[in-house]
């Protein structure tokens, strides 16, 4: 895994208008929600989304003590799964997501890392409006 030492340095933090106004704390989040409208609109298996709904509290007594997937995805067989975008993955994070494992076991965390993100932007980037392309990333 890619670790970075300021995570935020390079994002895009806003409320995106044809999200309904929704904040974001990155272009790739707001495009991933965009992939996500496209799949509800075209009949795939997502039936609804929310941003950050739900805060996951872990029992220890040291490091990171909560955690809020950017993501949770409903599907149309009444199943949900948390989303997570990341296109580097810190330590901090990475203790975030395997925490989620053994705390949470039957919840489903799905990273959408470098390579997927890129591979989500080749497919959808030209069909999706606004979509957003970071300076610093060519697809």
């Amino acid at each position: 895994m890619r670790y970075k030492k300021n995570p935020y340095s390079n994002c895009k933090g806003g409320k995106r208008a044809d999200l309904g106004g929704q904040y974001f704390r990155s272009s790739w989040e707001a495009n991933y929600a965009r992939v996500l409208n496209w799949f509800i609109a075209n009949g795939n298996d997502v039936k609804s989304w929310e941003y950050e709904p739900d805060v996951f509290e872990f029992p220890v007594k040291r490091g990171s003590k909560f955690y809020t997937p950017d993501f949770k995805v409903h599907f149309s067989d009444g199943h949900h799964e948390y989303h997570e975008v990341k296109g580097w993955m810190d330590k901090v994070s990475a203790t975030k997501i395997k925490r989620m494992g053994i705390h949470y076991k039957d919840e489903k965390i799905v990273v959408i890392g470098l390579t997927s993100y890129k591979d989500i932007a080749k497919k959808f980037m030209g069909s999706i409006p606004k979509w957003e392309k970071g300076a610093k990333h060519s697809y």
